[in-house]
């Protein structure tokens, strides 16, 4: 993808602000207090120094103090408001857009998850908004103090003295340069810092995801060194972006002191020469050494812009993935399907590499076809073809004689149901993941598909029973434990077409057993794909597909494929051999 120039980038992040434009303009209103008071104090150093130091009138001597504090109580009250109502405007935006990014991410097809690490999308997520929601409120305020106060001053020196103030004025341009070309520099590093960050979040991710395969092959210390080398690798990054934004102020305090400069000197020689009085130099001179203050503000506020603009990239990049598998433009409803299913002459690829080669195989309702063959041959990818998480090549998968394509998605997905061999349960109660197959659904449907998918026993064993919290992807249960949880969640998705991917291949004997006469309940009037490794769990399938290299290569019945002394049966006797 193309990178966003940094002036598209800024009209992207200034549209999510329009929503919140009357808080901005409340604090806009609020700045002119801010830069009001600012200017008052410059321009009030000429009567003070005329009237009170070089006149003497004594009446300034009780005037003076009461304008210092009413000034302060003006500009303490329009600060407030306004960064309270620009920050606040800030954080509503990083808000909005990371719950776009979410809804977005969460949204796209398979294929992005199988090409995005886990890790990187989180930490584009947490890390990459979390910079932008730490800049968007610091420039916010940044820009609308500082910018209306630079305004503000520089009015108060040019009424003062147009000549002076000219001075001074041409120094503010000249510091624009450095500015630019430090800034362009943060952009880069902080971008590379960020990806850097993203990899060490990949490497702390899968540390404590496989912390159990960490320990039991001792491996920590190489866990250890490679974090250690991610982490020098994110600072060297964050080295350099500290490095010039710290060079920036001593390079802009330079070139202002070269203006202030240039001021003292016309100022001294004209109090000197009598063309002007002492307390308009002093005012010109306050107004200009204000105005610098701003201008050195402004500069970090640029940084900060720089460090969110290579944030903002990497956002947007997710933003702007678009999904592979979307609904047609006038999606078919699906109320509830027959569980006639076909795939015809199908075919599909990752990148370039064809898994799937012309794959036609037919369930009708209730049948049970199961799906075998050698590691790689590509039946997990038939599963995900029939869920639509990929769409095919070439070819169709129809639900009776509609290509799925033309369902609408959710109606799709509210037809099927999966057990898939990874038993993800989410870090929540058991009551909760059961439900996740149907959220409106009872206490009582609840308790009697935990009967149903033999998981009532050992629940009502726990100390809490169904509200048991039974933590990080459900480690604190056993595998077959997981497994009928899985399948509880099944059956009350009460789907027409099952789809089991190795349902039972990490189960102990036992385990098995039970998680078999769950599965033969959830079977029940269902037409079901079956993927299954051990050959003993579908031999009373209706129908077996065997697979080599993406193709078919046999086809039939348990005792049929015997007879071929093809792929099947040699399956069949290295499994039963071992045994």
């Amino acid at each position: 993808m193309l990178k966003q120039s940094g002036i598209d980038l800024y009209k992207r992040l200034l549209n999510y602000a329009r929503p919140y434009k009357w808080r901005i303009i409340l604090s806009v209103v609020a700045s002119t207090g801010v830069a009001g008071s600012d200017a008052a104090i410059a321009k009030l150093v000429q009567p003070f120094v005329d009237r009170l130091i070089v006149a003497g009138e004594r009446q300034m001597v009780l005037l003076v103090p009461l304008m210092v504090i009413g000034i302060a109580l003006v500009k303490g009250v329009s600060r407030f408001v306004q960064e309270y109502y620009i920050r606040t405007s800030g954080q509503l935006v990083v808000q909005t857009i990371r719950n776009q990014l979410f809804d977005h991410s969460i949204g796209l097809s398979m294929r992005f998850f199988t090409s995005t690490s886990t890790g990187s999308l989180m930490s584009r997520v947490l890390n990459d908004i979390g910079i932008m929601q730490t800049s968007v409120a610091d420039v916010l305020v940044g820009i609308m103090r500082d910018g209306v106060s630079m305004l503000a001053l520089i009015g108060v020196a040019f009424y003062t003295d147009w000549q002076m103030a000219l001075i001074a004025f041409v120094v503010i341009p000249v510091t624009g340069l450095p500015a630019f070309i430090i800034g362009r520099k943060i952009k880069s590093y902080s971008r590379r810092g960020q990806t850097a960050l993203g990899t060490l979040t990949i490497v702390l991710e899968q540390a404590y995801s496989g912390i159990k395969v960490i320990k039991a092959f001792g491996a920590e210390n190489r866990e250890q060194e490679k974090f250690h080398k991610e982490n020098l690798g994110y600072y060297n990054f964050i080295r350099k972006v500290i490095k010039y934004a710290a060079f920036s102020a001593p390079v802009i305090e330079l070139l202002a002191a070269f203006g202030a400069a240039g001021v003292l000197w016309l100022g001294l020689e004209r109090v000197l020469n009598g063309e002007m009085t002492q307390g308009e130099l002093f005012s010109v001179l306050t107004a200009i050494l204000l105005l610098y203050t701003p201008v050195k503000r402004l500069t970090r506020v640029n940084n900060q812009i720089q460090q969110a603009m290579g944030a903002a990239e990497r956002v947007f990049e997710v933003l702007d993935e678009k999904p592979e598998v979307v609904d047609v433009e006038n999606p078919r409803s699906l109320v509830r399907a027959a569980g006639e299913v076909e795939f015809r002459d199908v075919s599909f690829a990752y990148e370039s590499n064809l898994v799937l080669q012309n794959f036609s195989v037919s369930a009708a309702p209730g049948e049970v076809v199961a799906l075998v063959g050698p590691s790689g041959a590509g039946k997990s990818t038939i599963a995900g073809l029939l869920m639509r998480f990929f769409d095919p090549v070439a070819g169709q998968i129809l639900i009776d004689g509609v290509d799925i394509r033309e369902i609408f998605q959710v109606d799709l997905h509210r037809n099927m149901a999966l057990v898939d061999q990874e038993t993800f349960l989410f870090n929540g109660s058991i009551r909760e993941n059961i439900r996740y197959g149907r959220f409106a659904a009872s206490d009582a449907e609840i308790e009697e598909v935990a009967r149903l998918a033999y998981a009532e026993e050992f629940i009502a064993e726990l100390p809490e029973g169904l509200e048991t919290e039974i933590g990080d992807r459900g480690l604190r249960l056993s595998g077959g434990q997981r497994q009928r949880i899985c399948i509880a969640r099944a059956f009350l998705r009460n789907a027409p077409i099952l789809m089991l991917d190795e349902a039972t291949s990490a189960l102990d004997t036992e385990s098995e057993s039970m998680v078999q006469r769950a599965l033969g309940n959830l079977m029940a009037s269902r037409t079901t794909f079956v993927i299954a490794h051990r050959l003993s769990t579908i031999m009373n399938a209706d129908k077996i597909v065997v697979l080599d290299d993406g193709r078919i290569v046999e086809q039939g019945r348990h005792s049929e494929l015997l007879e071929k002394s093809g792929l099947y049966r040699r399956l069949h006797d290295m499994q039963f051999r071992d045994a």
